[in-house]
């Protein structure tokens, strides 16, 4: 397992063997226009931490707070809704365009329909996603959680009136539990990771995920901002990356910005991979018990990781300390900069970058990275305060203190 930060540099140079086009502009406008469909849908805010940018010695921070999605407090409802919509969309014989969701809800599609159960295994907020939309189309979930959940969060699933609970497994255990349970009549299986025989559902995941992307590139575009010159993206199984790390690369395709992708040590399917570069898919068997539960994942997604391995330039594996840092430094914003409630994932790549560009030990991994005084970096808020017991003893009671190491390099 590694310890501290550790980096890869990754030649996206080489040739490509992915098609991303399935990332493009206009995949992501049809799926930003049915989250519009929704009632509840907000464009969710992108806030310019000018402060935070001079305090850490570069020329802008962009953070998209994803709090604020569908007040559900967290992103993962745009896949799990998008891949919902799809396969309802296929089932009828229709576009999704077809299908906003005063049709979906509409009782001539039930009656269409049926009962169906979508289930999906999670750490929490993709759970709660699936069974909102579920809920919302007047459908039923079932939900397994890996061990260690957060008890909050399986509460705030069986409000979606939910078929809910705990398992005594890991995260990558509990998913088979969910494929096994999905074999059932009447059940649809929503996992936002791949495997053979199992990618449709995992593709249109990582497509409902570009609607925050979308959103991100038009309003950059609206305030006359210059594009990014770094991207950083934390992973779990990879789709959340490989989503948007596609997109960015699609729309900035002249002249791509840096994408890197961070990780818990603990966790680190995707670094690892990347670290052998030997074209095969590297797990992390050990035990998981990193802070960032909606990063502990030790599987990748293959259909995500051929997306990466084309996108990106670094892979980055860091400690969880730095992750409550990026925490704190949101929700205790300097100067005119607004308030970021982050939790423990959603501050994971900011808090993994502000260390690097705080701590003088960290030197040579700031300077690989190039990061320097004009530099214009993006972070996604993934979550907010998902588990708020967690998330007071971070940033009130000081847990998982800030601390200079000599990495491991």
């Amino acid at each position: 397992m590694t310890e501290g930060f550790q980096v890869v540099a990754y030649n996206r140079e080489r040739e490509k063997t992915t098609d991303i086009s399935f990332l493009n502009k206009a995949v992501s406008e049809k799926v930003t226009q049915f989250h519009k469909s929704f009632p509840k849908y907000q464009k969710t805010p992108l806030a310019h931490l000018k402060g935070a940018a001079r305090e850490l010695g570069v020329q802008d921070i962009f953070v998209k707070d994803e709090s604020y999605r569908f007040g559900l407090n967290a992103f993962k409802v745009l896949g799990g809704s998008y891949a919902i919509g799809t396969y309802i969309a296929n089932r009828l014989g229709k576009d999704i365009s077809e299908l906003p969701f005063e049709v979906m809800t509409s009782d001539e599609v039930k009656k269409q329909l049926g009962e169906l159960t979508f289930v999906t295994a999670t750490d929490g907020n993709h759970g709660r996603g699936v069974a909102w939309t579920a809920n919302q189309l007047g459908q039923k979930s079932v939900v397994y959680m890996p061990k260690g959940s957060a008890q909050e969060r399986l509460e705030n699933i069986r409000k979606e009136n939910s078929d809910a609970s705990i398992t005594d497994l890991c995260y990558d255990d509990t998913v088979r539990m969910a494929s096994k349970r999905a074999k059932e009549p009447n059940c649809v299986l929503v996992q936002d990771t791949s495997w053979d025989g199992y990618t449709d559902v995992p593709t249109w995941i990582i497509q409902g995920y570009t609607t925050m992307a979308n959103e991100i590139y038009e309003e950059l575009e609206q305030l006359g901002e210059q594009r990014p010159t770094h991207i950083f993206l934390q992973a779990g199984v990879g789709s959340m990356p490989a989503s948007l790390a596609g997109f960015f690369a699609n729309v900035y395709s002249d002249n791509q910005p840096i994408i890197s992708v961070v990780e818990p040590n603990k966790s680190d399917c995707i670094f690892r991979t990347a670290q052998a570069q030997d074209g095969k898919l590297h797990f992390v068997t050990e035990e998981m018990d990193t802070i960032m539960a909606g990063l502990a994942c030790g599987e990748p997604c293959p259909i995500a990781w051929d997306v990466l391995k084309d996108c990106c330039d670094y892979f980055i594996s860091f400690p969880d300390y730095a992750a409550a840092k990026g925490m704190r430094i949101l929700g205790n914003p300097i100067g005119q900069d607004v308030r970021i409630i982050s939790g423990e994932s959603g501050a994971s790549a900011f808090g993994c970058v502000a260390e690097i560009l705080s701590n003088p030990y960290l030197k040579k991994v700031k300077e690989q990275l190039k990061l320097d005084g004009n530099s214009r970096l993006l972070f996604i808020s993934t979550e907010g305060d998902t588990d708020r017991k967690n998330y007071r003893s971070i940033v009130w009671d000081g847990k998982y203190e800030s601390y200079q190491k000599q990495p491991l390099l």
